[in-house]
């Protein structure tokens, strides 16, 4: 019997101390300001839903003309519009290498722009440097180089030096110089630009091997590699980008644009055996010296009889 009792009493105090707990939390409950009855609740959710949000990708209306150093891109074509439209919308929303592209071309297109008309060359093949190099002197797979990706032997060809100690590559001035000397020679074998265009990125050889074989003399309507097949309208995007930058979302001002530092010439014609005190003893340091000249390539410079070379330096 005591073990009876002791279960009764043991019910009734835990049923008291729900009851407390329930009065509790009923008696310290505030609704809240306005409640919706399951009506109004539906349709207010129904609302929101059909609230209009902006588009996260905007749909680019794609030029209906373009061109390439004066010659028309056939558009009419559906492959060709598709292949365009590709270019355009992959660097587009590339954002940060089209913006990065556009501040460094500041630097650079005044200067090649110049070197271009000078030696007969449409405008538009700055564009071929961008897309090559992105206006870096970065190193492909293959041992290309520069600005303009040149492969040791076509550089010498083009009037460039390569050596252990001076790689002409990397003097984008000089390398676009040599660029232009390639490009002329070219246009002598193709008569059209787009062609020579082309052919820089699949040599004269090779470009004239595949008009031959499928008979037709016009790149549009060659079947080429992927590379070759994207290369004329990576070049076009990156034309329709910097032409119409509001159009694609970009905002630039001049003022964010980089620009070339002043520079002051050091002619040599004797050999530096240490760079770094050469530069030291002009006032600068061996960083700003290899920043102004990425065409020195070791840490000395050998001058052959008879031979000079233009250093820069800070002002």
């Amino acid at each position: 019997m005591p073990k009876d009792h002791s279960k009764i009493l043991y019910a009734l105090i835990s049923f008291l101390f729900l009851a407390i707990v329930y009065l509790w939390n009923r008696d310290s409950y505030s609704p809240p300001p306005f409640t919706l009855d399951p009506e109004e609740r539906e349709q207010a959710f129904i609302g929101k839903a059909q609230e209009p949000t902006p588009p996260r990708v905007k749909i680019f209306e794609i030029p209906e003309k373009i061109e390439f150093a004066g010659e028309p891109v056939p558009l009419h074509q559906p492959d060709v519009l598709e292949r365009l439209e590709r270019e355009i919308y992959v660097n587009a929303y590339w954002e940060s290498n089209a913006l990065l592209m556009m501040k460094r071309a500041g630097k650079y297109f005044p200067t090649i722009e110049k070197m271009l008309e000078e030696n007969g060359i449409p405008e538009d093949f700055k564009y071929i440097a961008l897309i090559e190099s992105g206006l870096l002197n970065v190193v492909s797979p293959a041992g290309a180089r520069g600005f303009w990706q040149f492969m040791p032997g076509t550089a010498k060809d083009f009037g460039l030096e390569v050596s252990n100690d001076v790689d002409e590559r990397y003097h984008w001035e000089k390398a676009t110089l040599a660029a232009c000397k390639y490009l002329r020679s070219a246009y002598g074998k193709f008569g059209n630009w787009t062609s020579v265009a082309a052919s820089y990125n699949i040599g004269i050889a090779g470009l004239t091997r595949r008009i031959n074989d499928q008979q037709v003399p016009n790149y549009y309507d060659l079947y080429l590699n992927e590379e070759t097949s994207r290369y004329m309208f990576r070049a076009l995007a990156f034309k329709e980008l910097f032409e119409h930058p509001l159009k694609y979302g970009f905002e630039l001002q001049a003022s964010d644009l980089y620009e070339l530092p002043l520079l002051r010439e050091h002619v040599v014609d004797t050999s530096i055996p240490s760079l770094a005190t050469w530069a030291i003893q002009r006032g600068s340091n061996y960083k700003q010296l290899k920043l102004s000249n990425p065409w020195l390539r070791s840490d000395k410079l050998v001058v052959a009889r008879g031979k000079s070379y233009t250093i820069l330096l800070p002002v």
